[in-house]
């Protein structure tokens, strides 16, 4: 299946964007640990939050978190930790995802994990018991979802546990989330500095709790303002003060001309100013932002140098290759180098229309080239649906701004 997408000149729009992924994902975790004690309201509808919800529920002793990352991260550790068998299993491409740090990391206090098929990677067979806990050393720069996954479950440790995080330490945002989550069900976390997380034994408390907004969604309608020859973008339930570390694509927008004005129920986007003439930027706290930034620079035409995108290796697929591979289709020629950064130095070929996106079976891939219509009439993307895993209605959405979507 594809889609054939053709945009008005200018956005105009109220969208209510999904529910936070990262933020659903980790409540559930926490609310099984509570018991279920919790009243979670506005959880995400899209596939990632419904793996979790199955796998959290299911009597099976089999559990199949598809192409879902954070379930498999999330739900290795807390299978670990509860008596069962289970066995942990994916796609083909979460076979070849690495989960080896996380899986040394639990057998240090305790876990019995057993690899079913390659070493360092799923299927793996859990025989769930409770953990001790104590003191386990984790490399900071592989992934932060296996510092988040032990961090969940360290209240339920028979000394919970003190985490020491080596090295750099990569999307350190998605862990302050998970911190800022776990504190504010009652449990406490000591951070004395950046490598060190103190996690006692203790009880989840069952708060009532709503999940806000998704600032990664947001960022496909800051990528469509900037695009455009203008208009406004309202966005309810997002938030200055947010849990996710994605809310600073208010800030990373400014420069491509996209200001943002946060009212009591959401934010306002508007595009003013003149855009930059060249863009730099480190997202190693925002690597889902990658692909929406690299895309609208090249879009506009804007030379950039963008770092931290060491992790983008391993997410659905290999968005650094990705990325290349696709905006060559549209005449531009972009630069890896030391696997964390891309460049582009501005020059432009010419591009035979239509041009066809692939999505790799990657929903970030989709959203962040579906604006490029605004600039490439009848632009065409392949596999469309893969944007069910984080934004269902995100096909619908365009239309609600008044884009075209053709499909034979």
């Amino acid at each position: 299946m594809y889609y054939t997408l053709e945009s008005p000149r200018q956005i105009h729009a109220t969208i209510a964007l999904p529910s936070s992924k990262s933020i659903s994902n980790r409540v559930l975790i926490m609310n099984q640990l509570a018991g279920g004690r919790m009243a979670l309201n506005n959880l995400s509808d899209c596939d990632d939050t419904q793996v979790m919800l199955r796998a959290l529920h299911s009597p099976s002793e089999i559990t199949d978190v598809h192409a879902a990352g954070t379930a498999m991260r999330f739900l290795t550790a807390f299978i670990s930790s509860r008596p069962g068998r289970t066995v942990m299993t994916g796609t083909e491409r979460m076979k070849n995802r690495p989960i080896g740090v996380l899986v040394d990391a639990l057998r240090s206090i305790g876990a019995d994990i057993e690899y079913a098929d390659r070493e360092g990677f799923p299927p793996l067979r859990i025989e769930g018991r409770p953990l001790a806990g104590g003191e386990v050393s984790i490399a900071g720069n592989v992934s932060s979802q296996f510092i988040s996954a032990l961090m969940m479950i360290a209240p339920t440790m028979a000394q919970g546990l003190t985490l020491h995080i080596t090295g750099h330490v990569a999307s350190a945002a998605y862990i302050d989330m998970t911190a800022g989550l776990m504190q504010g069900f009652g449990i406490p976390v000591d951070r004395p500095d950046g490598h060190t997380v103190i996690i006692p034994k203790s009880v989840y408390r069952g708060n009532a709790f709503t999940v806000e907004s998704d600032w990664s969604g947001a960022s496909y309608w800051y990528e469509m303002l900037a695009l455009s020859d203008g208009g406004q973008v309202t966005l309810p339930h997002l938030f200055e003060n947010s849990l996710q570390g994605d809310a600073a694509v208010s800030r990373l927008f400014r420069p491509l001309g996209v200001q943002t004005a946060f009212t009591d129920g959401g934010v306002v986007l508007t595009k003013s100013g003149e855009p930059c003439t060249e863009y730099d930027a480190d997202l190693e706290n925002q690597p889902d932002l990658a692909q929406t930034l690299v895309v609208t620079c090249a879009m506009m035409g804007i030379p950039f140098h963008i770092t931290g995108l060491q992790t983008l290796r391993i997410k659905e697929t290999d968005r650094l290759t990705a990325l290349r591979t696709e905006l060559a289709k549209l005449g531009i020629k972009v630069q890896e180098r030391h696997g964390d950064t891309l460049s582009w130095n501005g020059r432009q070929t010419a591009v035979a229309l239509p041009p066809a996106i692939d999505t790799y079976e990657d929903h970030r891939m989709a959203m962040a080239f579906a604006p490029c219509a605004i600039r490439m009439p009848r632009l065409r993307i392949n596999n469309p649906e893969v944007v069910s895993k984080s934004y269902p209605h995100y096909w619908d959405d365009l239309r609600e701004a008044h884009f075209k979507l053709e499909h034979p």
